[in-house]
């Protein structure tokens, strides 16, 4: 399942709080008798990257054994194609990828 996550605060210390007070309810249910969920951020600068991170390793320890990861960019092939690849990939879960969205797309999804 994919879940998008925004839009959210510029500032990473208001982004994280409202992350956790309007969001975290939602995945929590999302999470609910699933095996895996993406989240979908939108590209944000290097502030954002900790909270997040720490966000998704926390969500994905305390749903185990349900897999929990996230992606951040804004190109829809890049996103879908990175989904696809988490959702098959069984052993990885708790991390955040932010995509490069520079074509890589065919080489993670050869369907494409």
């Amino acid at each position: 399942m994919i879940l998008r996550v925004g839009p959210l605060a510029e500032s990473p210390l208001d982004a994280a709080a409202q992350f956790h007070a309007e969001v975290l309810p939602e995945i929590r249910g999302a999470l609910a008798g699933r095996a895996h969920l993406t989240l979908v951020f939108a590209p944000a600068g290097h502030g954002h990257r900790g909270w997040r991170l720490a966000a998704v390793q926390e969500l994905a320890r305390h749903h185990a054994p349900a897999r929990v990861n996230a992606v951040a960019g804004s190109r829809e092939e890049a996103l879908v194609a990175a989904a696809e690849w988490l959702a098959q990939a069984e052993g990885i879960t708790g991390q955040y990828l932010g995509l490069d969205e520079t074509g890589a797309g065919s080489v993670v999804s050869p369907q494409q």
